[in-house]
């Protein structure tokens, strides 16, 4: 199983860019297909956005659709999240996760594998 551990979080204006990585530990990573999930203040965390593990394959929520591009380079063992436009509701506890399973089930965001352990992104107006 991988470890995995997010960077690229901070403090940013709105309309401002922020790149999320979230780098895996193990030899597997290529095995999974991973996520992104957010955690608002005093909100339920929500999905993302999640890529299959070939990176062929992309989901966005609509609140991200067209600002928020979710990437992966499994001979990095990374995951990334491009963020533009950004807006103060975008402020968050930022996470991926991964699971070796189709992408339904991490669009469901229940029954993931491996989690890590966040990174705060917060957007001032």
């Amino acid at each position: 199983q991988v470890q995995l551990a997010e960077s690229g979080g901070g403090s940013v204006q709105a309309g401002g860019s922020l790149t999320l990585s979230c780098a895996a530990s193990g030899r597997t990573f290529s095995a999974y297909t991973m996520g992104w999930f957010r955690h608002p203040p005093g909100k339920e965390r929500e999905f993302v956005a999640a890529i299959s593990w070939d990176g062929i394959n992309t989901i966005h929520t609509d609140s991200v659709k067209g600002r928020f591009t979710i990437t992966r380079d499994n001979a990095k063992n990374t995951v990334y999240l491009l963020m533009n436009s950004l807006k103060p509701e975008d402020t968050a506890v930022y996470y991926c996760a991964g699971v070796r399973g189709p992408m339904g089930v991490v669009v469901a965001g229940t029954d993931l594998e491996v989690w890590g352990q966040g990174t705060l992104v917060t957007v001032s107006s």
